[in-house]
């Protein structure tokens, strides 16, 4: 449902997701510049505003900032359409280039997945199930192996600290460089 709510002398738009499986209440703001608020049934619009108006300072800083992005190339979850048409080409893609980066890591993995997913471009399983958006072919190969590399080194450490970083520089040395790229094209997730 579509409202709007005044923060700091501006009309915001908003859209309120009412979810029966919802804990507490939620604030999302992507950055393609939608505001989400979910929030679980039985709490009040009073409440949920005043728990906007609480928040509104914030609010209004990542609004302006996603903002600044304006001109840059934004995932959302795509098409059905998309997504069949370029499912089985990322599939192709993750295989051979897991088979490529995994001669110099030789870990085990189980399945892999392609996805159409909207704030990820990969993930790993505690089973070993490698997952990736459908998107990675339509990226450049370098910022699509990057992705391929962080999510294989996640079977090995299932983490951010500096042994998996690590890890990622044995075949991405500058796996640095391409992150601050996927985040200045305002690609990453």
């Amino acid at each position: 449902m579509l409202k709007h709510i005044e923060l700091q002398k501006q009309k915001v738009p908003y859209t309120l997701k009412v979810r029966a499986r919802a804990k507490r209440l939620r604030l999302a703001i992507y950055c393609d510049g939608a505001f989400v608020v979910t929030a679980p049934r039985g709490i009040g619009e009073g409440m949920i505003e005043k728990y906007i108006l609480q928040k509104s300072q914030w609010i209004i800083e990542k609004l302006e900032h996603f903002k600044s992005f304006s001109g840059a190339v934004f995932v959302k979850k795509g098409s059905s359409k998309e997504y069949a048409e370029y499912k089985e080409r990322a599939l192709v893609q993750a295989r051979a280039r897991l088979e490529y980066f995994n001669t110099f890591y030789n870990f085990s993995y189980n399945k892999i997945n392609i996805k159409n997913q909207k704030t990820r471009w990969g993930s790993c399983s505690r089973k070993g199930n490698l997952n990736f958006n459908y998107r990675i072919a339509l990226l450049p190969p370098e910022l699509a192996d990057y992705i391929i590399v962080h999510e294989l080194c996640h079977l090995k450490e299932f983490n951010h600290s500096h042994k998996f970083w690590n890890l990622v520089a044995q075949a991405i040395p500058n796996y640095l460089s391409l992150r601050k790229e996927l985040k200045k094209s305002g690609r990453v997730f």
